[in-house]
């Protein structure tokens, strides 16, 4: 076994590998840029080392000062996690030159199955059953011989970027077209392949473990189908879809799948299945690296993934053969992302105020953050993952949606109340899951409004601010009692704002505290977390500020008109495409905005004139921050 290992990454993944590396005894070094200087990983692990600024272009994707680190600490072996450099050849073949064990498969398995197309034809060469279609020098002309639906897949990536669904083959051209583009963008190589479409598929996938010694076994599958915009939302093992015979065979075909290109270490074979018949199953791709869904194999396999990814790169022999691997109960888990369903899912940001991150028998929390974390838009948006296990499907359900109901992360708003409401959803309870579900359903699934007991409790905590708490006379003027002189109390009132303002009197009763908030409300009560003016109950979570309407009075005079554009999101502005004095038209694209690797597009809402625009490329802006001002056109004759 090594004596110490540089991990690679960042955030929840890298304090992961770190805690099985604590429990083997072996040394950890974690590497940070300017803006992890401060963070979990950083803090727990062994050693750590300054690897560059922000841009993750100029520290966790450099190879070069990642190996310097390496050198310095004297580590053996580097851990990449996964995400950043966890999939990329070259930096295998660095590592290896620079005489450090890469934790992961041989450079030529990685750059292999990273090609979708070379990995389609040698595991189909290996009787892997893959899904029609393939790359073709006439694409056009092969997705049409397939018939319609299909999907046009870039050869070079992954996470959805560029792929295009196409049910009008009348369309098919323009298609093809715009998935180049994307594809040229997002991975500097347009290479297309076209598959036959799944309508409502199962995403299920076989975890595989393989030493140097020429063993290869596979723990099971994970059902993967609950999904939103390709991204994975929710994993769970095993799948309520397989029978065992399904099972058996789909993990045989995985193990060919990775002896097929010499693979070693944990990797994942993915498999499309037709929900209506799951024994005509078909290779999607491998990922060649540790999944960030491994904790529920863990669960039910018993073993700890991390420490067999470290053992085989030291050299030895699996403990155990197929036949000794069971799985045993069910172990689901969710993403906790730094996103606001609410607000169309785009990244938020900000500090972690008050952090409560769940535990108890059978609950899991691998997570990255702690009281006081920045965060930024960076990185990715994904800050934790929330585990339960159970012995059977449905008290593994339920119990991770407490463990969510639990979550707090106040200050930076989070996905977790959407995670639970899609965790009681009646589809996902019956098990009857497909890729589309999340999308369909969504709509039922966000918060919809702010509740009153909310600005109830925002209303207890400034009453509580304003209420004297010393002991002798109390002037009746200073306490927000409604009190007056020679009258009918008058009841306090506050100008509050989640969303849109609203003048809101209390009625119900209140308890305060440094951390919670109760009210009662026509004989319900209800306890918040608070922090700031920020408050969570169940998951969801709302920052509550002070509105003042004489000022916004003013603000809306002074722009006589006017439309404020305003940060959908925290994040960079990467382009600005216009200037003070420009007449613009409406729908015209202004500026773009960058945050955990999504873009969004300031468009003008209307003709007018730019009076305003305050930012430039490279500036960091704020949520509802605003970037520039719109005043409209004068009306023509």
């Amino acid at each position: 076994m090594f004596d110490t290992v540089l991990v690679a990454n960042r955030g929840e993944i890298a304090v992961r590998v770190i805690r099985t590396l604590r429990a083997l005894g072996v040394r950890s070094v974690a590497v940070f840029s300017d803006a992890d200087a401060g963070a979990r990983h950083v803090r727990e692990a062994d050693e750590a080392v300054r690897i560059g600024p922000a841009p993750a272009a100029e520290s966790y994707l450099s190879a070069e000062r990642l190996l310097a680190a390496a050198e310095r600490t004297g580590a053996q072996a580097v851990h990449p996690g996964y995400g950043f450099l966890a999939e990329n050849a070259a930096f295998a073949r660095a590592c290896a030159e620079a005489g450090l064990v890469f934790i992961g498969p041989p450079a030529d398995a990685i750059a292999l199955m990273g090609d979708k197309i070379r990995a389609k034809e040698t595991v189909a060469a290996a009787g892997v059953p893959v899904v029609p279609g393939g790359r073709d020098p006439d694409l056009a002309r092969a997705a049409r011989a397939l018939g319609a639906p299909v999907l046009l897949k870039p050869s070079a990536g992954g996470g959805g970027k560029g792929m295009r669904l196409v049910r009008d083959l009348a369309v098919l051209d323009e298609e093809i077209a715009a998935a180049r583009r994307e594809a040229r963008a997002s991975f500097g190589d347009d290479t297309l392949l076209v598959e036959r479409w799944v309508d409502r598929p199962r995403h299920i996938e076989i975890q595989v473990l393989a030493d140097a010694h020429g063993h290869v076994v596979h723990l099971g599958e994970r059902e993967c189908s609950l999904q939103r915009r390709h991204q994975k939302v929710v994993e769970e093992a095993p799948s309520v879809l397989l029978d065992e015979a399904t099972r058996a065979a789909m993990g045989e075909a995985a193990v060919q799948a990775a002896r097929s290109c010499g693979y070693r270490g944990a990797g994942t074979v993915e498999f499309i299945v037709p929900g209506t018949d799951p024994s005509s199953y078909y290779f999607m791709e491998m990922n060649t690296r540790l999944q960030v869904e491994h904790p529920v194999t863990e669960f039910v396999t018993g073993l700890d993934l991390v420490e067999w990814q470290l053992r085989v790169a030291a050299g030895e022999k699996l403990g155990f053969g197929q036949a000794d691997v069971r799985l045993t109960g069910h172990a689901v888990e969710a993403r906790l992302s730094a996103e606001d369903p609410a607000r169309g899912f785009l990244p938020t940001g900000g500090t972690v105020l008050r952090l409560r991150e769940p535990e108890g028998e059978g609950v899991r929390t691998d997570s990255g953050l702690s009281e006081g974390t920045e965060v930024g838009s960076r990185y990715d948006p994904m800050l934790a993952k929330v585990i339960a296990y159970g012995p059977d499907r449905e008290t593994a359900l339920r119990k991770l949606r407490a463990a969510l109901a639990e979550t707090v992360t106040l200050g930076v708003p989070t996905n977790a109340g959407f995670l639970r409401r899609l965790l009681a959803h009646p589809a996902v309870v019956a098990g009857e899951l497909d890729t589309g579900l999340v999308e369909r359903e969504v709509a039922g699934l966000v918060a919809d409004g702010v509740p009153e007991e909310v600005y109830e409790a925002a209303a207890a905590v400034r009453l509580d601010a304003l209420t004297p708490k010393g002991g002798g006379w109390t002037d009746p003027f200073a306490v927000p009692s409604g009190w007056r002189l020679g009258g009918e109390p008058a009841p306090a009132s506050f100008h509050l704002k989640v969303t849109d303002p609203v003048e809101y009197t209390p009625r119900g009763t209140h308890t305060v505290t440094a951390d919670t908030v109760t009210v009662t409300l026509d004989g319900v009560r209800h306890t918040f977390h608070r922090a700031g003016d920020w408050l969570g109950r169940d998951g969801d979570a709302w920052q509550v500020r002070d509105h003042d309407p004489v000022a916004a009075s003013l603000t809306r005079a002074a722009q006589a008109g006017a439309d404020s554009l305003t940060a959908p999101m925290p994040g960079t502005v990467t382009v600005v495409k216009a200037a003070v004095g420009d007449e613009v038209t409406a729908g015209q694209s202004l500026l773009v905005v960058e945050a955990m690797k999504m873009e969004h597009v300031i468009s003008a809402p209307h003709a007018g004139t730019v009076t305003a625009l305050d930012v430039t490329p490279g500036t960091a802006v704020a949520m509802d921050q605003v970037l520039a001002v719109i005043a409209p056109a004068e009306d023509t004759p």
